[in-house]
């Protein structure tokens, strides 16, 4: 090989070495940003829904407050309470539309914003975001019977959701386009790198749900861009032989709730 063939490769490489180390350095650095698109509201702003709901602000400690929505059945009588922990978009007018999937069968939905999102004030860390997520339940256990609370995550808050379940007793566990951890999240879209190690947020949904004692459910699509289903179906072999995983064929991360088959089977999970 030649001289000028070895400084040609040479080269190269540390153009390569470069873009990795660069790439790790945005990654480490600027992971919040990719995971996290939050919306905030002002503080006055009044939520406007076309159905029956209760805006509520939950002090958590002396910097932070959890601003929730609770959606209510047409029916005075509620059969139970679905917390709903939402994606890693917007706030909860994004999400709002969802809630009559559960009201609809005489459920309440308690859907919180996390910090930063909506009206939530404080700080985001993964620790708080099970926290609260733990105190929105014992609010929803001075009411409801433990086989009346329902716990649903979709997306980020599916992580979240597994979390809660695995901790807290409840009637089921329901999960749309979940993950298999952050780290192997990450690790989808850049494998080369050691995510586990650069990732600030874990969230180890497989780890939760092997201590999840109720029945789970599993929502996901086949044509999914942002969670792939390549990395979701391994949730499969953490699962309950009694528990399900549904997959939604040409399904996207986005589209679910356009698809019969989501609602046949969300809706035979919540008349059960």
């Amino acid at each position: 090989m030649s001289s000028r063939s070895k400084k040609t490769i040479f080269r190269w490489i540390k153009v390569f070495a470069f873009l990795y180390l660069f790439i790790g350095i945005a990654l480490f650095f600027f992971q919040e940003m990719f995971l996290f698109h939050p919306v905030k509201l002002d503080r006055s702003y009044r939520y406007q829904f076309s159905f029956s709901f209760e805006e509520v602000d939950i002090p958590f400690n002396k910097t932070d407050t959890i601003s929730m929505v609770k959606f209510y059945p047409a029916d005075s009588v509620s059969r139970g309470v679905v917390i709903y922990l939402h994606g890693n978009k917007g706030n909860i007018n994004r999400y709002a539309k969802f809630a009559a999937n559960f009201t609809k069968h005489g459920y309440e939905v308690w859907m919180e914003d996390y910090p930063g999102f909506g009206k939530s004030i404080g700080t985001l860390n993964e620790n708080k975001l099970y926290q609260q997520a733990e105190h929105i339940y014992s609010m929803a256990a001075i009411k409801f019977n433990k086989d009346q609370i329902v716990v649903f995550g979709k997306s980020f808050g599916t992580g979240i959701a597994a979390y809660l379940a695995s901790v807290k007793a409840c009637k089921q566990l329901i999960l749309e386009t979940p993950y298999y951890s952050i780290p192997d999240l990450f690790a989808c879209y850049a494998p080369v790198y050691p995510t586990s190690s650069i990732t600030k947020y874990k969230i180890p949904s497989y780890q939760f749900l092997q201590h999840v004692k109720v029945p789970i459910t599993i929502f996901h699509g086949t044509d999914d861009g942002v969670i792939p289903y390549r990395c979701a179906i391994k949730l499969k072999t953490v699962l309950k032989p009694a528990d399900q995983f549904i997959t939604i064929e040409n399904g996207t991360h986005h589209n679910l709730n356009d698809f019969p088959l989501f609602h046949q089977m969300l809706d035979s999970l919540l008349v059960r």
